[in-house]
């Protein structure tokens, strides 16, 4: 064929004597013009003629017949009959190349189906069976033993130990690792001298408990007892006329956080707070100490909404939710002494177990020293790759430091973490099991100072973070009990929760979890409405829109007291659960692990878009029954405001989202999920969900947890309906612009969002 083609190419393009020219004349004699065709040779002879007249005349050079009938000579009647020739050759090799190849293809019916590039599934009862046999219980005492230290602090010599123990464990499942480094603040205890609190003329105290993040400083002021610390609490004293301002408020530890207490206290003016641990909540020593942070926020405060990188430059400013007042616990010790010489109003009855409130005699002087420091921290990672979408990714993670052994805190988190990581990677790799999605596993540092590890790298890739990873299950506290279970987390998960709460049994029985804590009602039961600021998993959900879940075994009502303290350790957690650590580490595990690969197993990511649909209703109709109950008839010039409101975008806002998730669902249902493209599609319009809640309004430095159902701030739906109530009573925090522009915006925020989940551009419906 190569020859064929080179004969043909020098026919074509060969030298000046093998092609012919056109000479074009006219015939002046006739009415009709004539073209003809002449060789070189031709036209040579041509030139030795008498010009014009001569090439008018067609026959002066008298040729012989034939070549004068055919217009060559016998030069060329050679090339023509060799050029046909070579035509012939050519077409005869086609035609049999032809033929060959028809002989090698197969008739139509017998062809192979298209690829589709669909991974065969593994059947969901195998996937379950392999996951159970490997996660025993009897593997986690030797994984306790690895990981129990009894000081690793955040960014001490003990928590860069423990950091390479993850990670080499990481690396001899053959995964891909990698670390992520951050040089955050804290604040530590003064290392020479002493926080002190002293107690009208009584001794100077000098607690060795403290709370990071505290402001500094001295101050004196009346000691007032306030329960919890938490809002009603001080709504309480409040309506009973009690002067708050400049007051030193003594609180309980439990119910809320230390940082909401000193938060709520602020509010109302004091001057600093005291927290101890009351007996009936904290049945241990009268010496023992409390340890934790009160920003409330989460991430290293002196770096909001920026990653804390080596040599980055940062604006001059501080979190919002740095405390302007001091904060110090104190032991039950201290707090009883104080608590026995108060005088004042008597308690309220519900609060019981304190005779008297305090009085504007009874003072105290507050000194807090604390130092800041900036330490390096290290996030240590790895990555089962997906083999569809590995680019969508799932997060299971687990913090490693605390502020002693911190067995329940963060050993048997960081133990499970390890060991999921383990099993899923033999499932992979030697099972034949193929999972769809990524899963990342992460060991965090900074958990107690405020999630700081795990919010350093969500602010560092939040671009990428909030567009790939579809969700995050944390690890953190599982094991405080064994009497209860609790869930809390995005309501996108609620129904693969309960799916999974019905597949994974308590520990040493046939009855599966649902059975065993639902009691015929699991959100009542089971479920808590909302996630907890201190816990990891609420800077996905709230700050990176990311459906989070966190979980764990507790004791009913009560706390498991030892967390924030020096005496968590393996044996407190023992008397807290029988002795069955590793039978509920084990079901914990499975827990965990059945959520995670039932979300990288299935074409359709587990989550229910409708479960929004109800929330959003419930609030909205909070919202409009507060304004149409109050509407014209407060005095005030909101009363006025109220007449000129309408809630009918907002209720059609709400109309859009339960219209599009019940346009999703009917995709859905007309869909072929055999189609990756499709079940992409489907999944990226299921991920915009969470992360659209996010207001695009609010700057994420002065309020980080943007989320406007599940986060806090002046723009959540939470918050209008709180502002109401403030107009109602006069309150001094009332403010009419304000309400009217996070009004408006949560209204578009929602309608947003129901645009995004209806998909293409076409599909939207201007409704609003």
């Amino acid at each position: 064929m190569d020859q064929a083609r080179s004969t043909i190419s020098k026919i074509f393009n060969g030298e000046p004597h093998s092609y012919t020219r056109f000479s074009l004349t006219q015939n002046m004699e006739g009415d009709n013009s004539q073209v003809e065709m002449k060789s070189p040779s031709d036209m040579d002879e041509e030139a030795g003629g008498n010009g014009v007249g001569d090439n008018l005349n067609h026959n002066s050079n008298r040729k012989p017949y034939l070549s004068q009938k055919l217009g060559r000579t016998p030069k060329n009647i050679f090339f023509i009959a060799a050029a046909i020739l070579l035509i012939f050759i050519i077409g005869y090799l086609i035609g049999y190349l032809v033929t060959s190849c028809a002989a090698s293809v197969l008739p139509f019916e017998d062809q192979p189906p298209p690829e589709t590039n669909v991974i065969p599934l593994m059947d969901w009862g195998n996937v379950k069976l392999l996951l159970a046999q490997k996660v025993r219980a009897d593997n986690f005492e030797n994984v306790f033993r690895d990981f129990t230290f009894e000081s690793h602090d955040a960014g001490s010599p003990g928590d860069v130990a423990l950091a390479n123990k993850v990670l080499n464990k990481f690396k001899s499942y053959s995964m891909n690792t990698w670390t992520d480094e951050h040089f955050v603040k804290f604040h530590d205890p003064p290392t020479d001298g002493y926080n002190i609190v002293t107690f009208k003329n009584g001794s100077a105290e000098h607690p060795r408990g403290f709370l990071s993040y505290s402001a500094t400083g001295k101050v004196t002021g009346a000691v007032l007892y306030a329960h919890y610390g938490q809002e009603e609490d001080f709504m309480l004293l409040r309506d009973k006329n009690i002067n708050l301002n400049g007051r030193v408020m003594l609180v309980r530890a439990g119910r809320n956080t230390f940082a909401e207490k000193v938060a709520n206290a602020a509010k109302m003016n004091a001057s600093a707070v005291l927290i101890y641990p009351d007996t009936v909540d904290y049945p241990f020593d009268s010496d023992m100490e409390l340890f934790g942070h009160v920003h409330l926020g989460s991430g290293d405060p002196y770096t909001p909404g920026f990653p804390s990188f080596n040599h980055t430059q940062f604006p001059p400013v501080q979190s919002s939710g740095l405390p302007k007042i001091l904060a110090q616990t104190i032991t039950t010790r201290m707090a009883m002494e104080i608590l026995r010489k108060l005088g004042g109003q008597n308690v309220p009855e519900a609060w019981g177990g304190v005779n008297r409130l305090g009085d504007e005699s009874d003072h105290v002087t507050v000194e807090v020293n604390n130092i800041l420091a900036e330490k390096k921290i290290n996030n240590v990672f790895c990555v089962i790759k997906g083999l569809v979408d590995a680019d969508r990714y799932l997060v299971i993670g687990a913090q490693r430091d605390a502020w002693g052994p911190g067995f329940a805190t963060s050993t048997v988190g960081t133990s499970i973490l390890v060991e999921l990581a383990r099993a899923i990677s033999e499932m992979v790799q030697n099972d034949g099991f193929k999972p769809k999605r990524s899963i990342v596993f992460a060991s965090w540092s900074a958990g107690e100072y405020g999630s700081i590890g795990a919010t350093e790298w969500l602010e560092g890739y939040l671009s990428s973070l909030n567009m790939r990873a579809f969700s995050y299950i944390n690890l953190d506290g599982v094991i405080a009990g064994q009497n209860g279970f609790k869930v809390a987390g995005s309501p996108l998960m609620y129904s693969l929760i309960e799916s999974t709460l019905k597949e994974v049994n308590y520990p040493g029985q046939s009855m599966p979890l649902f059975s065993q804590f639902a009691q015929g009602n699991w959100e009542a039961n089971i479920l808590e409405k909302s996630l907890k600021m201190d816990n990891a998993a609420y800077p996905f959900l709230a700050f990176s829109g990311i459906p989070s879940v966190a979980f764990g075994f507790t004791s009913g009502n009560s706390v498991y007291p030892y967390f924030g303290t020096k005496l968590d350790t393996r044996e407190k957690l023992n008397g807290f659960t029988s002795n069955q650590v590793p039978q509920l580490t084990e079901t914990a595990a499975r827990f965990a692990g059945h959520m995670a690969l039932r979300l990288v197993h299935d074409h359709l990511l587990r989550m229910d878009v409708s479960k929004y649909d109800n929330i959003i209703r419930s609030n909205v109709a909070k919202i409009n029954g507060k304004i149409n109950s109050h509407r014209c008839k407060l005095k005030n010039p909101f009363g006025w405001f109220l007449c000129g409101l309408t809630v009918r975008w907002l209720i059609s806002a709400s109309g859009s989202y339960s219209r599009a998730s019940r346009n999703l669902a009917s995709d859905i249902q007309n869909s072929d999920l055999d189609d990756i493209e499709m079940c992409r599609i489907i999944n990226d319009r299921i991920m915009t969900v969470e992360r659209n809640f996010l207001s695009p309004y609010v700057s994420p430095i002065e309020s980080p947890f943007r989320h406007i159902l599940l986060g806090s701030g002046p723009h959540t739906l939470k918050a209008l309906s709180n502002h109401l109530n403030a107009f109602r009573t006069d309150s001094p925090e009332e403010d009419i612009n304000l309400f009217r522009n996070q009004f408006a915006l949560a209204t578009w925020t929602i309608q947003g969002c129901a645009n995004s989940l209806a998909g293409n551009i076409w599909s939207l419906r201007n409704d609003i």
